[in-house]
């Protein structure tokens, strides 16, 4: 329920607050004075859609306030989840505060409970607490879509239970048989790139290439090649270190000599000694040095015919470098890569087998929900029907027959009904579907006595209506403000209305005030009180001039509005 709501610069209203009662408020004025910018307020805190142009001329943002009392404590750990605060509002029910915020640039910021929220989640809130019926519900009313979902909610948990496990299943079936028909049309398509994997796999294996050795061959193809050149130098290095063969000398003699002389001193001298140790020390590194010399040189007699096998190899290899990569360190990745392609490939058989089993369990299963959703509304159609029937002879509208239809059709994602509204407004004529038939006024009572049903087994909610009463008149805006005020009885009801025999009803009543100082036309919202009410309903009656007639008939329309009016305080 809604306990407070604040606009500011939104449209034509400057700045204006209400208090809805618990039962019912009117909210009157004069048309264009922007009584239907207290629904876009609403609406925005529901989450609809931002529109710019709505923010005042001059103003840098436009901001709507609401706080909803929250009676149902499942509802208000979500709000508490998202980390929101609550306060304690009357009687001890908790109550949040939610905002929405709209910049002339299109920005746009909501709020709930004092934390800022996408707008999403916010509207996930509010989505529960109130529903808005505007002007566009006429058109909705007369679409098969809306009629069905009318009457899965009077039919409540026997049709919505089934109908929530059949859109599940139905948007698995729905993406299972997407992907059998790719995978069914791609068959062809998959099997030549298996093809070409097999043959390329095949290939590498038959060559059996090693991670680097393209490069190591390289190397050594390198090495073979300049082997003369390589043995000189090596020599060349042995002679400077250890001597010719028939002659001593080199680096390993010197550096022997050169021991020998110090040793007297390292007995007399320790830094003496020290050095003698580390000519012991490089002699010995000399020493290895030239045996590694001598193994380079031993390496560099080449096998015979081993340059040639190089050359065989390395042709192998660049076969597979021309086509599945640069190095064999790329070809060897391409395998990897292509193997587990392949074995997708592969599996796609089995995956179509899988595919095709389980939309079998899928399409029996959606077959038996959709059979106990039909008999949901079959059983629920005819009560629904006789329910609104009789709210539409309350309505002014005793000889009307309305009759939901439940044919069996293509099965879809809400089961496998075809769901008409069938409506006659006289008797004698056919019933045929309800927006081909009723007028705007008969579409207004009609939605007004489906809402009264609906209202009776569910959950108490804000239910708002815009113009609920356009296209009538007379006796009959007189029963439409009646049935308002039963419907008040049973949950807070918020209309928007130019009919003085509907506000005559209201246990609130507020009118906006349009003023226009040449420049700027400017509207605000003041409470009517109960002095003023004959007055005020006698303005609406007769105009900007108020007659002694508008007052007398106005007086009567409050005196018969007591009656029905909402025990609520």
């Amino acid at each position: 329920m809604i306990s407070e709501l604040r606009i500011t610069d939104l449209g034509v209203i400057s700045e204006a607050t209400i208090e809805p009662h618990p039962g019912l408020t009117v909210v009157t004025g004069e048309t264009g004075a922007g009584k239907t910018m207290i629904v876009t307020g609403l609406g925005l805190l529901l989450g609809s859609r931002a529109d710019p142009k709505a923010v005042r001329t001059g103003a840098d943002r436009a901001r709507i306030e609401g706080a909803f009392q929250l009676t149902d404590p499942a509802l208000a750990e979500r709000v508490a989840a998202v980390g929101a605060e609550l306060e304690d509002g009357p009687d001890g029910v908790r109550e949040v505060l939610v905002a929405r915020d709209v910049t002339p640039a299109g920005r746009s910021r909501a709020y709930l409970g004092g934390a800022q929220v996408p707008v999403g989640v916010s509207a996930d809130i509010t989505a529960d607490l109130v529903t808005i019926h505007g002007q566009t519900e006429h058109v909705r009313l007369a679409e098969a879509d809306r009629q069905r979902q009318l009457l899965d909610a009077f039919a409540g948990p026997a049709a919505l239970d089934p109908l929530g496990h059949y859109g599940t299943l139905w948007g698995e079936a729905r993406s299972a048989r997407a992907e059998l028909t790719r995978l069914r049309a791609e068959s062809q398509s998959r099997a030549r790139e298996a093809d070409l994997l097999r043959f390329g796999l095949s290939e590498i294996d038959r060559v059996g290439p090693q991670p680097g050795e393209d490069a190591a061959l390289a190397a050594e193809a390198v090495r073979l090649q300049t082997a003369d050149d390589l043995r000189l130098a090596a020599q060349a290095a042995m002679v400077a270190l250890a001597g010719s063969d028939d002659e001593a000398g080199g680096v390993l003699a010197a550096l022997h000599d050169a021991r020998r002389a110090l040793e007297p001193a390292g007995r007399q001298d320790e830094k003496a000694a020290a050095l003698g140790a580390r000519l012991t020390e490089t002699g010995y590194l000399l020493t290895d040095l030239t045996a590694d010399l001598a193994r380079y040189l031993d390496d560099l007699d080449s096998e015979p015919g081993r340059l040639e096998q190089i050359a065989e190899r390395r042709h192998q290899l660049a076969a597979l470098t021309r086509k599945y990569g640069t190095t064999c360190d790329e070809v060897l990745a391409w395998s990897a890569e292509s193997a587990t392609r392949l074995g997708q490939l592969e599996s796609s058989d089995d995956r179509i087998a899988e595919l095709t089993a389980r939309l079998e369990e899928l399409d029996a299963e959606l077959a038996g929900l959709a059979a106990r959703i039909s008999t949901a509304r079959r059983e629920a159609a005819g009560r629904f029907s006789a329910l609104v029937q009789t709210e539409l002879a309350a309505l002014a509208m005793p000889h009307a027959t309305l009759s939901f239809e439940t044919r069996v059709a293509e099965p879809g994602p809400y089961g496998g009904d075809q769901v008409d509204l069938l409506f006659s407004a006289h008797p004698g004529s056919e019933p045929r579907s309800l927006g081909k038939v009723a007028s705007g006024g008969e579409l207004s009572r009609i939605r007004l006595a489906l809402e009264v049903v609906l209202a009776a087994g569910r959950e108490p909610r804000t239910l708002v209506f815009d113009e609920v009463d356009a296209g009538v008149g007379g006796k009959v805006a007189v029963e439409i403000g009646r049935r308002l005020a039963a419907l008040a009885r049973h949950t807070q009801v918020v209309v928007v209305t130019h009919l003085a025999q509907v506000a005559a009803f209201a246990d609130r009543h507020y009118v906006v005030v349009k003023s226009d100082d040449g420049r700027v036309t400017t509207s605000g919202v003041r409470a009517v009180s109960d002095a003023d009410r004959a007055a005020e309903l006698a303005r609406m009656m007769a105009g900007l001039e108020t007659t002694e007639s508008a007052l007398a008939h106005a007086g009567e329309l409050v005196q018969l509005a007591s009656a029905s009016r909402s025990p609520r305080g």
